[in-house]
């Protein structure tokens, strides 16, 4: 069978920042949230179940069937889904997974040691509406991969990658602290006062600058970040910079039991 691909069509979309997110919110149902680091999460409007594919899976609801290659045969092993769906011929084939904490055996204690905050008592509200063994073995793999600068921020999105799939299952965890993975919202807070909050899982839907009306798409739930305790608004384009940058720099973590 041959599948033939239109040109597409131009969608309307909007830019928001919540939080820590930016967020991408296309008219036709697709949503796309990114950390500005290395976390992204894809959301599809329900009238998209069953009528996607790709790396991405087909959305219809059946994890099984996920590896699906362009024929629509369904293949067992990632390497051969993950080939298939190349983008261009000239792209080698990969041939084996390394794991990187065999390429690099001298980060296995550390990120074993650093990661096993997922599966402690600081997420025990979590761990039976979110399995965190999938979350803690990607966090193991992606603390060992980063050997060569930003260690700190690869363990830092990989646990709150697994803190925002609680808060999704309806589990707010507040799992950050000054030590681990900080993020100070109270640095942008004029002296004396108090408006600028962290909130482990802020409000769903901000009325800012860029989105004056305050109306946001019901898939997007609440999301980590700074709130305005006064005003429930978010900063602005100035202040945001500023805490981009801030964001951006080395975070220190240390073992939780």
């Amino acid at each position: 069978q041959i599948l033939h691909r239109d040109e597409g069509v131009d969608i309307p979309y909007q830019i928001l920042i919540r939080g820590i997110y930016m967020v991408i919110e296309a008219n036709n149902g697709l949503i796309v949230m990114w950390d500005q680091r290395a976390n992204m999460f894809i959301k599809l409007s329900p009238n998209f179940k069953g009528a996607v594919c790709g790396l991405c899976g087909n959305f219809d609801g059946n994890a099984n069937n996920d590896f699906m290659l362009r024929s629509h045969e369904v293949v067992i092993k990632p390497l051969d889904f993950g080939n298939d769906w190349k983008e261009s011929n000239s792209c080698p084939v990969t041939t084996e997974i390394r794991n990187p904490c065999s390429n690099n055996p001298y980060r296995q204690s550390w990120a074993q040691k650093e990661c096993s905050i997922i599966k402690s008592g600081v997420f025990t509200t979590c761990h039976y509406q979110v399995d965190p063994n999938h979350f803690y073995d990607a966090c193991v793999r992606d603390s060992c991969a980063c050997d060569s600068g930003g260690d700190h921020d690869c363990l830092c999105t990989a646990i709150a990658a697994y803190a925002q799939a609680c808060n999704e299952a309806g589990a707010c965890v507040a799992w950050r602290t000054p030590k681990i993975c900080p993020l100070f919202c109270d640095y942008y807070n004029a002296p004396g006062n108090c408006d600028w909050q962290y909130k482990p899982c802020g409000a769903p839907c901000l009325q800012t600058c860029r989105n004056p009306t305050g109306q946001c798409s019901s898939q997007i739930l609440a999301l980590e970040g700074k709130t305005n305790k006064q005003t429930n608004k978010q900063t602005n384009k100035q202040t945001n910079k500023k805490l981009a940058f801030y964001l951006m720099s080395a975070m220190t973590t240390e073992h939780y039991e």
